[in-house]
């Protein structure tokens, strides 16, 4: 019996809720979309549970921007609640018009670019110097580091990674077949220097199989058979507060990005590295200003001399 207020007992919402997060690849955006119906969710309920439409929608989009939520952010949300209202119509819990009204809610605008945080060549040399490379930790965390800002790898990527994951194809160290967002393969090319990185923390730490990647107790041993990855979080950030820079482990994916860019790298191959789906993505991500002193028209070569 379809409900066009999207009130049906307690399982069917809960039973929604899992067909909305199944359908998305990403863990994190798996993440973002559960916490955005949970919010929603509670949301509604104080509101009274009004009908699940556009105008309880559009209302709640405004209570958004209330709390003072970013554009990005408030898009997202409503991406979840699209597919909410998909899901709740395919199943029966709401009427198709009414879902139609919801995925037609539109979002905010964002003008202009986000500064995003990039670091120097010489800001991402002395994180990557920060840590102690005479301890177990500082080979792990230094293999962390060089695997994010050389190879440009997302945490889970990171994570997900096993030590027989970095091979040898036409004659250089590589990661193959990487699944990264949404189920894009990709092979990964692995720097010298990386590598290297990462052959002294197994050699320390006597890997040969499994998670490349592994936990520490605060004594400095190994204390489990994989890394978490918000445990990537929290020591990029403890090591950007150490360079003395607010940092998030996505920071150094950009910073691989522009350095890329800076050192010659051709954009279409800066988007493979990467594994974007479109070259506006990773434009966003190298963070490109306009430069007036060195303007690319300069260089066109006519003149208008007078005759």
């Amino acid at each position: 019996m379809i409900d066009a207020s999207l009130q049906p007992i307690q399982p069917d919402l809960a039973e929604i809720r899992r067909l909305v997060l199944d359908s998305v690849s990403s863990p994190t955006t798996k993440k973002m979309y559960a916490k955005a119906l949970d919010d929603f969710f509670v949301w509604w309920a104080g509101q009274g549970r009004p009908a699940f439409a556009r105008a309880s929608v559009q209302a709640h989009r405004a209570w958004l921007e209330e709390q003072g939520y970013s554009p990005s952010t408030i898009n997202q949300r409503l991406a979840a609640l699209r597919k909410l209202a998909r899901e709740a119509a395919l199943n029966g819990h709401l009427a198709p018009e009414a879902a139609a009204g919801v995925t037609q809610v539109p979002g905010i605008k964002q003008r202009g670019a986000r500064a995003g945080n990039w670091l120097t060549r010489e800001q991402a040399q002395a994180l990557l110097d920060l840590p102690d490379p005479a301890t177990l930790k500082g080979k792990r965390d230094r293999a962390i580091l060089a695997l994010l800002l050389g190879c440009g790898l997302r945490r889970a990527e990171a994570t997900g990674l096993d030590v027989a994951s970095l091979d040898q194809r036409d004659g250089r160290w590589v990661i193959p077949d990487l699944y990264g967002k949404h189920g894009r393969l990709r092979t990964v090319p692995v720097p010298g220097w990386v590598k290297h990185a990462v052959d002294l923390w197994t050699e320390a730490a006597g890997l040969t199989a499994g998670r490349l990647l592994r936990s520490m107790n605060r004594h400095g041993r190994l204390s489990g058979k994989s890394l978490s990855p918000n445990a990537i979080l929290s020591l990029v950030g403890a090591y950007g507060q150490q360079l003395g820079v607010k940092l998030q482990a996505h920071d150094t994916r950009r910073t691989c990005a522009k350095l890329c860019r800076a050192a010659g790298g051709d954009l279409e191959q800066i988007q493979l590295l990467l594994g974007h789906a479109s070259i506006q993505t990773t434009e966003r991500y190298l963070g490109t200003r306009q430069n007036l002193a060195d303007a690319p028209n300069d260089r066109i070569g006519l003149t208008a001399e007078r005759r």
